[in-house]
């Protein structure tokens, strides 16, 4: 994706934030501020094992038009469902009927919570991410909400932090249990990397993404079901897997351990632990592999994943698997996998950028006849996480 369809596609989304803004508040926007969506190239499930991921932000955005108010109150408009809502800072509530605002309302919440103190502001906010297809417009939306409340009151927060606020916000007050990845790395991506990040310790690092690919997101449009359900019960089986491993969390087993020890699990409990313990181990062979350019071993560790989310840890679904055997068919794909929590959503492939064509127009026809669902294919780069834009 060329850095000139990114800024004409940046500067579209501006336009239209910008415009709303000045209809909804009769008065011009003092900052524009950026967030992008994300997806994970590898390390799936891992997260709430105390492990690794490897996520990428992407060039799709929610962009937020915001100017300051001398009150308290937060006058939000949402572009994309010609919806509004308000809320004073000093008594912060949910709001049932525009329940898209929660999300604005949590980071209010959570940064009051911790100590700061906010400026009232109005905000008119469009996106591109896609809703509903894993990459994050919700994380997308809480951080962006938070980095406007940074700048236009001053605040002392840096991007750990500002990540986990967010992640506050959307498990105290939206009431959603996730983890820190989605945050994390939209708070701080950086343009054409990885980001590795040890969900034990929150240690992070930037990974250079050689040039002469793309990451392709390839929406099954199959939506996710079963997903809390197996979620809880995946959890338990990991913690059950460590309990009787004798360690905090599943990180702590080497693949070595684990083959020595793995006789003392039943078969369900063996099927988990060795997932997140293999996929622990990939996502880590896998950021060597980037760091030396060696696209094809990165590619290979995909593949893998994919087959171990597949037949150990049964997360996948008929649809993901249509999908990524599509890719796998294709000239020019150097790996593709499921990504996310499972049973439907999206997969991610890494694919030499001259071929990325080719591949859109195969994959979706593959798909469709294999599945008679009409998918949506996202040709990405990795991208800044959040910012303001000029």
């Amino acid at each position: 994706m060329s850095s000139e369809i990114l800024d004409q596609r940046l500067l579209a989304l501006r336009e239209r934030a910008h415009q709303a803004f000045r209809q909804a508040f009769q008065r011009e926007p003092t900052l524009f501020v950026v967030a992008p969506g994300r997806v994970n190239l590898i390390g799936e499930h891992t997260d709430y094992n105390d492990g690794f991921v490897l996520p990428a932000a992407i060039d799709r955005h929610v962009v937020m038009a915001v100017a300051p108010r001398e009150d308290d109150l937060v006058r939000l408009y949402a572009v994309d469902f010609d919806a509004r809502s308000r809320f004073s800072l000093q008594d912060i509530q949910h709001d049932e009927a525009e329940q898209w605002s929660n999300y604005e309302r949590g980071v209010a919440w959570a940064l009051q919570e911790a100590g700061y103190t906010l400026r009232g502001m109005d905000a008119a906010l469009t996106s591109d991410v896609p809703i509903g297809s894993g990459l994050s417009s919700s994380a997308a939306v809480e951080v962006a909400t938070a980095y406007a409340f940074q700048v236009l009151g001053g605040l002392s927060l840096d991007g750990v932090k500002r990540a986990l606020l967010c992640q506050k916000a959307e498990n105290d007050f939206v009431g959603m249990r996730c983890g820190i990845m989605d945050q994390f790395i939209i708070s701080l991506g950086k343009r054409d990397h990885a980001l590795l990040i040890d969900c034990r310790s929150l240690e992070h690092r930037a990974v250079p993404i050689p040039p002469g690919c793309s990451l392709i997101i390839c929406d099954t449009k199959k939506r996710r079901g079963l997903v809390d359900s197996e979620y809880n019960k995946r959890r338990q089986e990991c913690e059950l897997g460590a309990k009787i491993l004798g360690v905090r969390a599943l990180r702590d087993v080497t693949p070595e351990m684990f083959a020595k020890r793995q006789n003392e699990l039943n078969e369900i409990t063996r099927k988990r632990c060795r997932h997140v313990i293999t996929e622990n181990q990939r996502v880590l062979d896998a950021v060597r592999a980037l760091e030396a350019g060696d696209l094809e071993r990165f590619g290979e560790l995909m593949n893998a994943s994919h087959i171990s989310l597949r037949d150990d840890y049964e997360v996948s679904c008929p649809e993901l698997d249509a999908m990524v055997e599509a890719a796998w068919r294709q000239e020019g794909v150097l790996g593709a996998r499921m990504t996310g929590a499972g049973f439907g959503g999206c997969t991610i492939n890494l694919v030499l950028s001259e071929a990325a064509p080719a591949f859109e127009r195969n994959v979706a026809r593959e798909y469709k006849e294999a599945t008679g669902l009409t998918p949506e294919i996202y040709v990405c780069r990795a991208e800044e996480g959040v910012h303001t834009l000029g």
